[in-house]
């Protein structure tokens, strides 16, 4: 079976699973009012997981980040990471999430077969931790990171959006803490979406500034690794943690796109940004539909587009991250 490629020459090996778009914290750039639900929810099940699972390992997938939402509010959410790792051309299961309920799952979630974890902490003073995600939960999270290395995580990855004005003055601070811990550090590039424009102008804080300050710190870029996708990665000879930086403005950022992504209610999203997707769902139900689920994949991937746009200040149709998966 073919892999999945574009027009462009990029091969698709990452897909990004949300399997919920519930979360239980309000964090200003994604749900600052929190979840707002539209009747009774209607995510794929099990069932669609494991045909959907199939067809993607089918035309070369090799890594799945399940994603939310929070993912860890499925109630099988343990059962859905073993789903993914029985599949034998999956070399990679990941998530993530949160943190509210690591500390607690992180070991059994790691025996389902998770191998790589990425948590949110925009902030490492909890009352900043507050602000931005509207939850006193900072120390639930903090445990939940120990929690992971614990458990046989060799690595745990840290998302911090950077806002200006909250938290872009707390690099040092985040650079003392993974000194001596095997932490890769991502600080991400506020994205504007559709709910965000005024949000946007207010906290955006441009990654090639943090990238000027790193180098200034003698951070060096290392080499691009084929599973590294847009991120730019640093690492210092002083520090146990590695740095990376998602920069959605840079130029160039979506030469080097090897995801895709699929919603809870599955569709099928070639951009994180600009479309309103393709529905899967209709060919998830069983094996016998694969072929057909495959000859859709591809046909869809004729019509990515080779850039996002942001740079031109399209954001296309995408409310809030939380949607999708981010």
């Amino acid at each position: 079976m073919s892999q999945l490629e574009d027009r462009f020459g990029r091969r698709f090996h990452y897909l990004r699973l949300s399997v919920t778009d519930v979360c239980n914290f309000k964090c200003g750039y994604c749900l600052p009012d929190g979840y707002q639900s539209s009747g009774k929810p209607s995510f794929l099940t099990l069932n669609e997981i494991s045909h959907l699972v199939d067809a993607f390992a089918q035309v070369g997938t090799k890594k799945i980040r399940i994603t939310g939402g929070e993912p860890s509010l499925r109630r099988d959410f343990t059962d859905i990471i073993r789903l993914v790792a029985d599949n034998e051309k999956i070399q990679t299961v990941a998530t993530t999430t949160n943190g509210d309920r690591l500390a607690k799952r992180a070991k059994a979630w790691h025996e389902a077969g998770l191998r790589k974890i990425n948590v949110s902490v925009d902030s490492l003073d909890p009352r900043l931790f507050y602000q931005i995600t509207g939850e006193n939960k900072f120390y639930q999270v903090m445990k939940g990171i120990d929690a992971a290395l614990e458990a046989g995580f060799d690595r745990v990855k840290v998302n911090a959006v950077l806002l200006k004005g909250i938290n872009d003055r707390a690099l040092p601070q985040f650079l003392n803490w993974i000194k001596k811990l095997p932490i890769d550090l991502r600080f991400i590039e506020l994205m504007e979406t559709g709910l965000g424009r005024d949000y946007f102008k207010q906290y955006h804080v441009a990654g090639r500034e943090i990238k000027s300050w790193l180098q200034q710190q003698d951070w060096q870029l290392d080499p691009i690794h084929v599973d590294d996708g847009p991120a730019q990665n640093f690492s210092h000879p002083d520090y146990l943690g590695r740095i990376g930086l998602i920069m959605p403005y840079e130029k160039n950022f979506c030469v080097s796109c090897n995801r895709l992504r699929v919603s809870a209610k599955g569709k099928l999203h070639l951009c994180l940004f600009t479309e309103n997707g393709i529905d899967l769902r209709d060919l998830l139900t069983s094996n016998s539909q694969q072929e057909a689920l495959i000859t859709r994949l591809h046909e869809q991937l004729e019509t990515k587009k080779q850039t996002h746009f942001l740079h031109q200040g399209v954001t296309g149709v995408t409310q809030h991250l939380a949607s999708i998966g981010g």
